[in-house]
């Protein structure tokens, strides 16, 4: 009986001073409180969460909080799972962001968790008024809100990224991660600010997320495989790309993309795969699908650009050695906001193969879209625009 009872009060204790090894850990227990940055609370519950060996739950409850730049680390004993329901905001200055490229950096964890009905605020409008990058291609990068780095079997769910001061997330060598009723928000005159930027990853699932911002909805680096984009709301911003690629010389190949069931309005573009000439880059991109789309005012709906070269930032001389191939697009309704609703820039030295169209219906001022191509044929089925040189 007396070992019981000791046995009992230690657990208590054990709980009242934050050494639970499994359970909630609201942040609060750490010294975080509403109105107060809670960057040393946060580090201190991850520190506490990742040496647990059974599963824990950072909770930062409803309130508003500020942070500023927190990079948080495995590998970790057991799944963690960090539930904001407040508001997260970050410093309005740059400077006091101490030049990190990430707000909230999660690096090398299995079994990573972000969920709740919370919002990560930016702050992004100041410093989007005294950065230049939308005239500088030299200019100092920003801050992004999210860098998710080397995290497998992990998901980021119902949380809403806001005004980041650059990419809101990009996701570097992950493994079976997804994104799913996530939602982004920024004003299309937002520079630079990419909604998730996904690098060198693998299985990597968008779902059900609504994208607004000032840049790509979604943009694929190089290196990825199997990527699946579902049920996603994009608009303002600048559509869905594949690259750009070939500006590097040590880029990786890029096999497998899905985009399902989307829609596009009041995009720039919409469905696009870009690449850069003049490059002595090799690599391939092969695999990509996009089916049942719906354009709503969208601006170069459907396009291949293999002389991809913003601000003239390169010579348009030598043609792009990159090999396009096995690329569909089928169901593709909606309204153009120009007359080429389909544009097939492709390489000389590389033509694009196995490009394929299959009902893309799109219109313009209520006539039919035109289709604009170079060095690529491709097969269509049901009613689509035919290719003009």
């Amino acid at each position: 009986m007396k070992f019981t009872i000791i046995t009992i009060f230690f657990s208590l204790f054990l709980v009242d001073f934050g050494f639970a090894q499994q359970g909630d850990l609201d942040i609060s227990r750490f010294g975080g409180k509403p109105n107060s940055d809670i960057s040393q609370a946060f580090l201190s519950a991850w520190t506490q969460a990742c040496a647990s060996t059974t599963a824990v739950k950072i909770v930062i409850p409803a309130g508003t909080y500020q942070m500023g730049a927190v990079d948080v680390k495995g590998p970790c004993k057991a799944p963690i799972e960090v539930q904001v329901d407040g508001t997260i905001q970050a410093p309005t200055n740059v400077v006091n962001l101490k030049g990190a490229d990430q707000w909230l950096k999660v690096q090398h964890v299995n079994s990573f968790t972000l969920s709740g009905k919370g919002v990560f605020d930016g702050q992004g409008p100041t410093a989007w008024k005294q950065n230049d990058c939308t005239t500088n291609k030299n200019c100092k990068m920003l801050c992004m809100n999210f860098g998710f780095n080397f995290l497998n079997n992990s998901i980021v769910r119902d949380l809403t990224s806001k005004d980041s001061k650059n990419f809101h997330v990009n996701v570097l060598g992950c493994n079976n991660m997804t994104f799913d009723g996530f939602k982004i928000s920024a004003p299309a005159e937002s520079p630079n600010t990419d909604g998730i930027h996904i690098g060198r990853s693998t299985d990597v699932k968008v779902l059900n997320t609504n994208i607004a911002t000032g840049d790509d909805c979604i943009s694929l680096g190089d290196g990825n495989k199997n990527i699946t984009v579902q049920n996603v709301n994009c608009g303002p911003g600048h559509g869905i790309s594949v690259g750009s690629l070939g500006r590097y010389d040590n880029e990786e190949a890029v096999e497998g993309l899905l985009v399902k069931n989307c829609t596009l309005n009041n995009t720039d573009n919409g469905l696009r795969i870009k690449t850069w000439p003049s490059t002595p880059l090799t690599i391939t991109v092969t695999d990509m699908h996009f089916e049942d789309i719906t354009m709503e005012n969208v601006s170069n709906p459907v396009i291949i650009d293999q002389e991809y070269c913003p601000w003239n930032q390169c010579s348009k001389k030598n043609p792009s050695k990159i090999k396009i191939s096995k690329v569909s697009f089928k169901n593709i309704k909606g309204t153009s906001g120009t007359k080429e609703g389909v544009i097939f820039i492709c390489s000389s030295v590389a033509p694009c193969e196995g490009v394929e169209m299959t009902d893309v219906d799109l219109t313009f001022n209520g006539a039919a879209t035109t289709a604009k191509c170079a060095n690529v044929k491709p097969v269509i089925t049901g009613k689509a625009p035919t290719c003009a040189a």
